[in-house]
């Protein structure tokens, strides 16, 4: 089904003509087009105030319409922060603004997720609204202005006491998790002040807010993280890899000297498969971050994985050879170990035709 004349030129601003149509008696001002989408829709969808009031005018316009997807012209309004059409179409006493799409997200979610704080300002002075609802992936409006780093939005979520501020997705990650894992200092800083948020609950994978943060570099948040007694700077995901680990193979160094000045942090430690932190940054031809852990008196340069391959094996492996020189320098280091299969680090890179 094609858009209706009277749905272009709702969609385009084009309020004369649209003021034209409506005076006719063959027009069906709420017929929708495309995807569903009725001329209000689109007005809405693309901000057009004027004429989302004219189109509000008429007794045979739903304001709570929905497109093929389920979304309704206060969705798209709230999305896109268009702050006075929300207006207009709050005050409508027939308006639902809690109504969700197909995937149970709400003006509100769609709001916070963009950080528009006049529109998410608007929505919670609404005693109809449910400032703490999940959409299908668990996603709050918390979590969603968390994850994108909208302090103000945030702010305001956490004045309401309806809201859990450690209320995780269904993949278990807590406003705290998403922002540390986007590297949003002022909302970890504002999360971490409440006496009710966990700062080393993990993900359903065991990633924590701290390893998270390490693996993306984000240093003022890890800094943060460290100062938290409750928080266990060791503390491995599922798959065993710790803070450190994912800090080396990212080859973040502020994070790195941090957890390797920590008494409390096993530079050696392996994860599930016996790979150390050296290993892995062996394997990704992290040489700096490998001269650092080389420096530790308490790191085994040949510890071997569980398939005996050893860091320098590693390194040839993929042909990182500055990595393998730092190694082959130690005196420690010993170049012909063999893994379970009988290779050595001088196999590895003949078969993967590393001439250096």
């Amino acid at each position: 089904m094609g858009d209706t004349p009277l749905a272009w030129a709702a969609k385009y601003g084009h309020d004369e003509v649209v003021k034209l149509l409506l005076s006719r008696a063959d027009i069906d001002p709420d017929k929708p087009g495309k995807e569903g989408k009725t001329p209000l829709i689109l007005a809405a969808y693309n901000g057009r105030e004027g004429i989302v009031k004219m189109l509000l005018g008429r007794d045979d316009v739903d304001p709570n319409g929905e497109d093929e997807s389920g979304r309704t012209p206060l969705i798209y309004a709230a999305w896109f922060g268009y702050e006075r059409v929300v207006k207009v179409l709050l005050d409508r006493f027939d308006i639902d603004p809690d109504k969700p799409h197909d995937m149970d997200t709400t003006p509100l979610i769609l709001a916070a997720m963009e950080g528009h704080e006049e529109v998410v300002k608007m929505l919670l002075g609404r005693d109809d609204i449910n400032p703490d609802n999940s959409n299908n992936e668990g996603d709050t409006p918390l979590g969603c202005s968390a994850r994108g780093g909208h302090v103000g939005v945030v702010e305001m979520l956490l004045r309401r006491n309806e809201v859990n501020p450690d209320k995780p997705d269904n993949y278990g990650r807590t406003p705290l998790w998403r922002a540390a894992f986007t590297g949003s200092a002022g909302v970890v800083k504002m999360l971490l002040e409440r006496d009710d948020v966990n700062p080393d609950r993990p993900d359903n994978i065991g990633q924590t807010p701290l390893l998270r943060a390490a693996h993306y570099g984000s240093v003022g948040v890890v800094k943060m993280l460290l100062e938290r007694d409750e928080v266990n700077p060791d503390k491995p995901d599922n798959q065993g890899n710790t803070p450190l680990s994912w800090a080396a193979v990212n080859e973040c160094i502020p994070v790195v000297e941090m957890l390797l000045g920590r008494n409390d942090v096993n530079p050696n430690k392996p994860n599930n498969d016996g790979r150390t932190p050296l290993s892995r940054a062996a394997s990704c031809g992290c040489r700096q971050i490998v001269e650092m852990l080389l420096k530790r008196d308490d790191i085994n340069p040949n510890k071997p994985d569980y398939m005996g391959q050893t860091p320098l094996s590693w390194a040839a492996s993929f042909g990182h050879a500055g990595v393998v020189e730092v190694l082959l320098g130690r005196k420690d280091v010993n170049p012909d170990n063999q893994d379970m299969y009988g290779r050595t680090a001088l196999s590895y890179a003949v078969g993967g035709g590393m001439r250096e």
